[in-house]
């Protein structure tokens, strides 16, 4: 169910890390706003508990339409990072794809607002968003190797 909506150029409505054999994680991720007194601090992110991707999706009913804002390869040559947001401004989403552009996970994040650029740091990723808020992602570790 992720892999189609992600090729149909959609992505799960909920906060979440979804890999293509329709496993998740709970993400949670809260940011300030442009004109918050923290614009350009680093975004809070955690990881949580495993769910039920396909029940999610099913009662939500809802998906969002994925607006990349960027793509970029990674430093080591393993694949790309894309990232942007979603129909609604408050949206943000993260995808690790292979060499090959087929989805390795997406992150989508109801109140990260859309994500604009990255830069690499070797395989720590710090990810930009509208805000110039930072997101700080180690894709080594084992939520996103």
């Amino acid at each position: 169910m992720v892999e189609r909506l992600w090729t149909a150029g959609e992505m799960p409505p909920r906060d979440g890390l979804y890999r293509p054999d329709d496993t998740g994680l709970e993400v949670h991720v809260q940011g300030p706003g442009a004109y918050h007194p923290d614009a350009g601090q680093p975004i809070p992110f955690r990881i949580g508990e495993p769910f039920d991707v396909v029940r999610s999706i099913d009662e939500d009913g809802n998906t969002a339409e994925v607006d990349t804002y960027f793509e970029s390869p990674l430093p080591d040559g393993s694949g790309w990072m894309s990232g942007g947001g979603g129909q609604m401004g408050n949206i943000g989403y993260l995808a690790r794809l292979n060499t090959d552009r087929s989805l390795r996970w997406v992150a989508v994040m109801d109140y990260s607002n859309p994500f604009v650029g990255v830069h690499y740091e070797g395989l720590t990723a710090v990810f930009t968003n509208d805000w110039r808020n930072l997101l700080t992602l180690d894709l080594t570790g084992p939520a996103f190797a």
